[in-house]
């Protein structure tokens, strides 16, 4: 096996950021047990390899697929990959939403966003679900129109860690369906999808 080292960038281990990507400046060749490696700042570093896990560093998605929302669409989708694009997208985009698949990733800022106002409800009611950008209710108005042109229940399962923000997902996406049906009472059924919260909490024994 032989990897050109021209401007391929792979990542690896690192203790305080997880991963780190760095560029390989010398080609590699089966049997080495060393890549010669760069690092952002140019600082050269010497990788010693896994030889017994026959294993290489994961390569780098090519910088075109930047910010990509969907994580299908990345060319190498592994964990590094995936942190990568979740990183630069709520970072330096704000963006809280990827979807991986029909799967929405969602990333918990922490704090109120202008994202939710009844403006983005009728901005995504009413289109296909990647028409626009990752969002909850995107993913509602998916569930909507399963279930109205099929005439069958639907279900949206939220799940995540403590403090991922489960709940306030379920109110924001009843908050979509009140809101397009034009429920007089948005608040009472949002207040129940929160009462309700602790009873639907799936908790490991």
């Amino acid at each position: 096996m032989r990897v050109c080292a021209h401007y391929t960038r792979v990542w690896i281990p690192d203790p305080d950021e997880v991963w780190k990507s760095v560029e390989i400046i010398k080609d590699y060749k089966e049997g080495d047990k060393n890549l010669q490696l760069k690092l952002e700042d140019e600082t050269l570093y010497e990788y010693r390899l896994d030889l017994q896990g026959n294993e290489l560093p994961l390569l780098c998605n090519p910088d075109i697929l930047l910010r990509e929302n969907d994580l299908t669409a990345l060319s190498y989708l592994h964990e590094p990959a995936v942190l990568h694009n979740l990183k630069v997208r709520f970072l330096e985009s704000n963006f809280v939403y990827t979807y991986c698949g029909i799967v929405l990733v969602a990333i918990n800022p922490y704090e109120e966003l202008p994202i939710y106002e009844e403006d983005a409800i009728y901005a995504y009611s009413g289109q296909n679900m990647g028409d626009m950008d990752p969002h909850i209710f995107a993913v509602a108005q998916e569930a909507y129109s399963q279930m109205v042109r099929h005439e069958k229940n639907q279900s949206i399962i939220v799940s995540g860690e403590s403090g991922a923000g489960k709940t306030v997902s379920a109110k924001y996406a009843m908050r979509f369906f009140t809101t397009i049906r034009g429920s007089a009472s948005k608040t009472n059924i949002e207040a129940k999808v929160l009462a309700s919260n602790p009873i639907m909490e799936v908790k490991s024994t």
